[in-house]
């Protein structure tokens, strides 16, 4: 069974070379290795979560040489689930995208860039899952930020390659204090393997202790969106396509939450920064959600919601104990699922609606009423309402609170109460600007060209939407001969054009993920049982390091 764990990293790496060789010639071919590929991962990861669960941690030294040397890859519970729960998201999000068509979108590419660079980000993400060291780690973190900008700038449009070089700006940034880390790490200890540094770091002073543990933590701060490190989200995900920004939105994000899980279990027992912790929890949940009550744009609306919700997390982190960590890992879980479906939907809007700007929608509940469904179950779930999986993660967090009993704890579950019903009226003003109201004048008709390849906010004339800076400038409007069927005229490498029936690959995918979600509600029990064996593993450590030592 040991064998089986490099294989959700190696295979997405391998159909990368596949998809490359074969992509510009033969496209159909190229997709079904994608989707073949990433059904494997799936299936992969399922027997990893099942294993670990029955045997205990799982390890495999690659090339046979032993820590320190060696490059190791472990998948205990959480590993497994969150392995599980990511293959799953980023299969409905590759179907969701061959149904929107974007990977075919420019003609005169030499390659055709989508495929490769998505399979790239999931082996990233695998790997991030499975890393047993810091340097893998890292390594992981670069692959999927080589991914993640070839992804973000897809169409090379003015604001994707601003948004694209902020995202880098920062993420070469927190790369760097990593590096550092590490190599402190290395210079103090001798290694930077896991199991070994949990043996290692109490013989060393608390202070050198502590600044590591600070620089690990800014990283993965920063990888995970949390406040004050979070200013560069809103304004970098936004831009991209649809399947991106759910992809990065749902998954990427919680790549950090992961690292921050498990290097303060194991690196970092005792919870020493706990206060530190929750004070940034509550931090992220208030700024997030008021900045989510102040937006217009559906998709900067849901990035806020995405900061202010990953304070959830941390205050599970914060505050360190097993039914903290076990209501953690499930609302982490949970808000892959919910946000990734979430910005799934927005794209849907904005194809059905030519724009995510709520002050330009409407009526969507009466022409749309599939899309309506679509979006009102995530976006209750989000909010926390009973029984749905957002509930059971955010009431498991609230009694591990109120059981801790200090002072933080119950300031964090009052934040927590405020939070909740911030979203569930962000997300009321959303259904009522979006769905409910009747549409309102020059709302875009079906047929708008919605991407061109001068995609650019730097143009101040007006395209068919009559607003200037939306990214149609320089098309002309829509034609409706007699016959009612519509006419794009000088579309210049269009690709995503408003249609009143949504093709049907994004509506399944898109269902896909919401009813994952819904799972978690119909299968709380053993969710739950089985995010409580993780959390009690977390904190034991004892099973992970006798497996990766061979104790």
């Amino acid at each position: 069974m040991n064998a089986l764990v490099p294989l959700p990293v190696l295979l997405p790496l391998c159909a990368t070379g596949l998809s490359l060789t074969f992509g510009t010639r033969m496209q159909r071919f190229q997709r079904f290795i994608s989707v073949a590929v990433l059904t494997a991962v799936l299936a992969l990861s399922i027997i990893l979560m099942i294993a670990a669960d029955r045997q205990g941690p799982l390890s495999v030294h690659l090339g046979d040489f032993a820590p320190p040397l060696g490059i190791t890859l472990v998948a205990d519970r959480l590993s497994g689930l969150m392995l599980t729960v990511s293959s799953a998201v980023t299969l409905c999000v590759l179907v969701y995208s061959l149904g929107q068509g974007m990977t075919d979108r420019d003609k005169e590419t030499p390659l055709a860039v989508f495929h490769p660079a998505y399979l790239i980000l999931v082996a990233g993400v695998s790997s991030t899952f499975l890393a047993g060291d810091l340097v893998n780690l890292f390594v992981s973190f670069e692959i999927m930020l080589v991914a993640s900008f070839v992804l973000l700038t897809l169409g090379g449009t003015g604001p994707r390659m601003r948004a694209g070089s902020t995202y880098v700006i920062i993420s070469l940034f927190s790369s760097m204090v990593f590096l550092i880390a590490i190599a402190m790490t290395y210079a103090a200890l001798g290694t930077v393997n896991f199991a070994q540094l949990a043996e290692r770091l109490p013989g060393l002073s608390l202070g050198v202790q502590t600044l590591i543990q600070a620089m690990l933590i800014t990283v993965f701060a920063i990888k995970a969106a949390v406040f004050p490190v979070a200013a560069w989200l809103p304004d970098s995900y936004p831009t991209a396509p649809a399947p991106v920004t759910a992809v990065f939105a749902g998954l990427l994000t919680k790549v950090g939450v992961y690292c921050m899980m498990r290097t303060e279990t194991l690196l970092f027992p005792g919870n020493r920064i706990g206060d530190l912790l929750m004070a940034v929890a509550l931090a992220s949940m208030l700024i997030g959600i008021l900045g989510a009550v102040a937006q217009t744009d559906l998709k900067r609306l849901l990035s806020f919601t995405l900061i202010s919700h990953m304070g959830f997390m941390v205050f599970g982190i914060g505050l360190a104990t097993r039914e903290a960590y076990g209501g953690a890992i499930v609302y982490v879980v949970h808000h892959i699922t919910v946000q990734t479906s979430l910005f799934l939907v927005a794209g849907l809007i904005e194809r059905r609606g030519g724009t995510t700007e709520l002050t330009r929608l409407g009526g969507l509940a009466k022409a749309a009423p599939i899309l309506s469904l679509l979006f009102f179950v995530p976006a209750m779930n989000l909010a926390g309402i009973p029984p749905l999986s957002g509930f059971i993660g955010k009431l498991g967090l609230m009694r591990a609170g109120v059981a801790d009993g200090s002072v933080w704890a119950y300031v964090l579950v009052a934040g927590s109460v405020v939070t909740s019903l911030l979203s569930l009226y962000v997300m009321a003003k959303v259904w009522n600007l979006a769905f409910w109201r009747a549409a309102p004048p020059g709302q875009a008709e079906a047929g708008t060209v919605l991407e061109s390849q001068d995609d650019s906010d730097d143009d101040t004339d007006e395209g068919p939407d009559g607003v200037p800076g939306t990214g149609d400038e320089g098309i002309e409007p829509v034609r409706r001969p007699a016959g009612g069927a519509v006419v794009v005229t000088k579309a210049r490498q269009t690709s995503v054009i408003t249609t009143s029936r949504l093709p049907r690959p994004m509506m399944a995918a898109t269902a896909a993920t919401i009813a994952l979600a819904l799972s978690f509600t119909v299968f709380a029990g053993p969710l739950t049982a089985f995010t409580d064996r993780s959390a009690d593993e977390l904190l034991k450590r004892t099973p992970y390091i006798e497996e990766v030592l061979g104790k």
